[in-house]
């Protein structure tokens, strides 16, 4: 039983609670109802698609009060005072056994009845509104949607201000909210900022004190200059927009490829190669919706529709194509069209109907995987790549966005949503040529195809001569049990004969069938096609049958081998024989067959591969181009959202894949839009655009807060920016950071994915790494990876596991053991107090990026001193007994493997993981 002082005070905490349930659950009807709280939320969520700024079915508009009460093509839909005499209930409650009329099947979920009462109950009340309740705008004049004008640059006072144009905008935030910027960051920290921001590894002590020592006036911009020129930027932003454009190498359960596909890694490769050449963000985006009709012949523009590859779902079409609307529209118009595939768009001028004409643009498109050189086996090697397979593939509106429900008495046009753009949706289907639809006719596939055949006859003429010497020299004797007959003798040589005579039809047979391509697809169709064809048709028909005789005579050997090793009373021998038999019943049945077949007129012959459409639908790349269209809003502004993000560490427009109406808006709208006509005007360049940024004395600035209350106190967010943003390093930053510092990065460039539980031995930067669904680094994992399936902005957790993960995993012990080694040679060989303070300037240099301060330089010397003392000490040491192998053991010397603790110490400073 409670206690009676607890006891009583949980009585009256019961009744009140038993209170405001009763009042809860009292009927609407003898309730005050209030407009803005119990009704504006019913009729915006239930009926504002139809009613709504965007779409006023008859006329009439729920979405305000005012606008309720006047009515529409029907006059009045509300008497106040009497819901009965209201046409609003007629519409909204079921007739009978049938539905409501609103909202109309399909369009959203009938009112329920505490619903319906609220809204009785505030008719029958007066229907009272406030007239000062704000009309909810079209949604067409939001401002993402509206053209982009360059705005002027700000001045001060009538005069330029100080730094690029960047900073006069900043500072122009500044005087409006009465704010001071920090000063410019010290020299150390900023050339470690910008290193890491731009190819994404810290400078080198070499370069730290090159950097320092230099005292021109454009020192710092020179070093931009090299960075954004070092193959390395292209890794650092490649993994950036892998992020955004949703990169995931093969997902699958064991060899089953279930999402994505293999060899995409190339797509990954042209990421980086086209941010290396500074190629356009237009072009790159063209390439990755549409390089099969923009450059259809190319197989390095071919690569980068990974984009579209990465999205294939081996289990549903809808779930690919889904997945494909919903992140192109995310990724580069920073539009949520996913919203609008079961119902009108609940924000943002997009009706269902938009939605799956925006899904035909897509619709025809497949994948496929063409041949590299020198490899014929695609499973091996390719290039996995998007094409048009059927234009004739209809797209209709699935009611409630389900498959099951296609409307298929009104197939849908491909567009894209009229009200994001005010530029025309033009299609212009492509032709291809001969070689860009049937892969077969390229010069190296024809090539391979010869050279494979080659091989195998000169391995099979190779093995019969081999087997032929080998009889010829044997020693004529006395048949024994254990020498093989000379029937079987014959057996094998004809077997090999066999393969000799069947792969020679066949080299004959690829030599023909070049021919009869060439003719074929020839500009001018040669005279001799049919001749050719001909006799391509009855070569390959030879070949086939040759290397049925061929397997005929294995089987007959197989037959020989049985019979010779059978023994009387033995089952398993006889078993044997016959099943051998058996075979070789079914190999005569299969060649007698052929022989027959090869008396009658050839048909045609086998292409190289598979002969695809001739024709492309030009959807893609009218899609393409529509976006990158200077006039449309979105591209652009998208583009540098990115881009600043990540140089600045927070956003223009805080919702960076929405910048629709359930977005936030920007914080520097002018900023903004300034950037994007810059992007456009510089020809959609980044590199040009990273330098404007950094080189910024916004970028320059401190990060660190300073004693200024009032700028606390006015913008404690730093939302204007009167300070530098830190930020702690991405996952793959930290990784090869690491590495780096250390002196172990493998800097090899490319090639296919590395497995991702290699990641510990194998020094390659990380983003060269595999990075699919349940395939990912351990240690990447900790630090917030990239989610695969959708990462428009990167997650950031603090959590035990991470600085477990860098004091414990063998890869940063084995690293810290070996940096310490490093700067121990550097200063003497052999560890010494005289040597120590050496040791430490270098330690902090080569980790941090700048020396101890005083106070930091005392701890380290007692740090060392102690560990010193301890170490020498095995009594009070405690063996591990558990946890994986480091392949670099500690030292001996305990004063040594004092510094390779402190060395451990330094990799895990919060000035190591943070960019500051």
């Amino acid at each position: 039983m409670l206690p009676v002082r607890v006891f009583v005070p949980f009585l009256a905490f019961l009744a009140f609670h038993v209170a405001v349930a009763a009042a809860d659950s009292e009927p609407a009807a003898r309730r005050d109802v209030d407009y803005l709280r119990d009704i504006k939320p019913i009729l915006t969520g239930h009926c504002g698609q139809c009613h709504g700024a965007l779409r006023q079915k008859a006329n009439l508009r729920l979405d305000a009060g005012v606008l309720i009460l006047k009515g529409g093509d029907s006059g009045e839909v509300v008497e106040p005072g009497d819901s009965d005499a209201s046409l609003l209930l007629e519409y909204i409650l079921p007739d009978g056994d049938d539905p409501p009329q609103m909202p109309p099947e399909g369009q959203g979920t009938p009112l329920d009845e505490k619903q319906i009462a609220l809204i009785k109950a505030w008719i029958n009340a007066g229907a009272k509104v406030p007239q000062d309740e704000e009309i909810p705008a079209d949604p067409r004049k939001h401002w993402s949607f509206q053209p982009i004008q360059r705005p002027a640059i700000p001045q001060t006072e009538g005069k330029p201000v100080d730094g690029n144009p960047i900073d006069a905008f900043i500072q122009a935030k500044h005087a409006e909210h009465e704010l001071t910027a920090r000063p410019r960051a010290r020299n150390e920290i900023l050339l470690r900022r910008v290193y890491l921001d731009l190819i994404g590894l810290p400078p080198t002590r070499e370069e730290l004190h090159q950097f320092l020592a230099d005292d021109s006036p454009d020192a710092y911009e020179k070093v931009v200059d090299r960075l954004l020129e070092s193959p390395h930027y292209g890794e650092r932003w490649g993994r950036h927009w892998m992020d955004v454009w949703r990169y995931s190498d093969w997902a699958g359960y064991r060899a089953e490829v279930r999402e994505s596909q293999p060899h995409i890694w190339r797509w990954r490769d042209w990421i980086i190669e086209s941010l290396n050449n500074d190629k356009p963000y237009d072009r790159m985006l063209h390439e990755m919706l549409a390089g099969d009709e923009l450059a259809p012949g190319d197989p390095d523009t071919l690569r980068a529709t990974g984009f579209l590859v990465r999205n294939w779902y081996k289990f549903n079409r809808n779930v690919w194509l889904e997945a494909t609307i919903e992140h192109t529209s995310k990724a580069f118009l920073g539009i949520t069209m996913n919203c609008a595939k079961c119902h009108e768009h609940m924000y943002d001028p997009i009706s269902q109907e938009e939605y799956y004409r925006f899904r035909a643009i897509f619709e025809p498109h497949q994948i496929r995987t063409d041949q590299v050189p020198g490899v014929l086996n695609t499973k091996k090697d390719g290039v996995v790549r998007a094409f048009d397979r059927d234009l004739k593939t209809a797209t209709f509106l699935l009611l409630r966005g389900n498959e099951k429900h296609p409307v298929k008495e009104n197939p849908l046009t491909p567009t894209a949503p009229a009200s994001l753009s005010p530029v025309n949706f033009e299609i212009e289907p492509v032709k291809l040529s001969p070689q860009e639809f049937y892969p077969g006719l390229r010069e190296h596939v024809q090539q391979d195809h010869l050279n494979y055949a080659r091989a195998a006859l000169q391995k099979s003429q190779a093995a019969l001569k081999k087997l032929t010497d080998q009889q010829a020299a044997a020693k004529p004797e006395a048949e024994s049990d254990d020498k093989p007959s000379p029937e079987l003798r014959d057996a094998e040589l004809n077997v090999a004969a066999k393969l000799v005579a069947y792969n020679l039809l066949q080299l004959q047979s690829v030599r023909a069938r070049i021919l009869a391509d060439l003719t074929r697809y020839a500009d001018n169709r040669a005279e001799n096609v049919e001749t050719a064809t001909l006799s391509a048709a009855k070569i390959e028909q030879q070949a086939k049958l040759a290397k049925l005789e061929w397997e005929y005579a294995k089987a007959d050997l197989a037959v020989h081998k049985a019979r010779a090793a059978e023994k009387p009373d033995d089952k398993k021998s006889q078993a044997a024989t016959k099943k051998a038999q058996d075979a070789l019943t079914k190999a005569e049945k299969a060649l007698t067959a052929a022989r027959e077949k090869s008396q009658e007129p050839a048909g045609d012959y086998s292409p190289f591969g598979k002969v695809y459409p001739a024709e492309s639908s030009g959807r893609r790349l009218a899609l393409a181009r529509w976006i990158t269209h200077r006039d449309n809003p979105l591209a652009a502004r998208v583009a540098v959202n990115h881009i600043w993000l990540r140089h600045f560490g927070e956003p223009l427009v805080p919702t960076v894949f929405d910048f629709g109406r359930n977005g936030k808006s920007p914080t520097h709208p002018e900023l903004l839009d300034w950037l994007a006509t810059e992007l456009v005007a510089g020809g959609w360049k980044m590199k040009r655009l990273h330098r404007l940024m950094v080189t910024s004395l916004t970028y320059r600035m401190s990060s660190m807060t300073g004693d200024n209350e009032q700028n606390l106190a006015a913008d404690p967010d730093n939302v204007y920016l009167w300070r530098m943003n830190s930020r702690r390093l991405e996952a793959e930053a930290v990784r090869d950071a690491l590495l780096h510092v250390c002196g172990n990065l493998d800097l090899t460039a490319g090639g296919p994915e590395i497995d991702q539980a290699a990641g510990q031995t194998n020094f390659r930067r990380s983003v060269y790494f595999r990075s699919a669904k349940e395939k990912q680094m351990l240690f990447l994992e900790l630090f917030d990876q990239a989610n695969v399936n959708e990462c428009y902005r990167r997650d950031e957790s603090v959590v035990p596991q991470q600085a477990l993960a860098m004091i414990n995993s063998p890869l940063s012990l084995s690293q810290g053991r070996l940096l310490a080694s490093q700067i121990t040679k550097a200063v003497g060989n052999k560890p010494s107090p005289d040597t120590n303070e050496l040791f430490l300037t270098i330690a902090f240099e080569r980790t941090l990026c700048r020396q101890p301060t005083d106070e930091e330089r005392t701890t380290c010397r007692q740090f060392l001193k102690q560990q010193t003392q301890l170490l020498a000490d095995s009594n009070q040491l405690t063996k591990f007994v558990s946890g994986p192998e480091v392949q670099t053991k500690p030292a001996e010397d305990p004063a040594q493997r004092a510094r390779e603790n402190l060395v451990q110490v330094l990799l895990n400073h919060n000035d190591f993981f943070t960019i500051r």
